[in-house]
């Protein structure tokens, strides 16, 4: 910005620009104030993670061994049954427990399916839930 010429030349020349300098020094202390502010950055990540739980210790599953003979005479774990009525207050007890047992039923090969169906039949109306019939690999001829 020109102001007009000086007819004197002994007073110095105006000057119109603006002095920078304490803009300057006012922006380096900025900086560096926001650069120490600044956390220092970590090589690593840190992360909560779920801490696993112990595994289950594992239980073996109790056994009832039903065995139905070519008699059709019932066994329970190896013991003869005396009738229908024994068996059911076998089933009946061992539904009552906490822990179902797995009832394995074995039928002889010329055991009639009447008896095998009876064994099953009961165990299913009291809720025992964990049949399997064993010793069929006999049968697979």
């Amino acid at each position: 910005m020109n102001t007009g010429t000086n007819t004197d030349g002994n007073e110095p020349q105006l000057m119109m620009d603006i002095n920078t300098t304490p803009l300057i020094d006012v922006m380096l202390v900025l900086l560096i104030m926001l650069i120490i502010t600044i956390p220092a950055q970590l090589h690593s990540v840190n992360l909560d993670t779920p801490v696993a739980a112990q595994p289950a210790t594992r239980i073996d599953p109790v056994v009832v061994r039903i065995d139905v003979d070519a008699n059709n005479l019932i066994s329970w774990n190896g013991q003869a049954m005396a009738d229908r009525a024994e068996l059911q207050l076998r089933l009946q007890e061992t539904s009552a427990l906490a822990t179902h047992p797995e009832l394995h039923i074995r039928a002889h090969a010329r055991a009639k399916y009447e008896a095998v169906a009876l064994v099953m039949a009961s165990a299913q109306r009291l809720g025992l839930k964990k049949l399997a019939i064993v010793g069929t690999e006999r049968f697979s001829d």
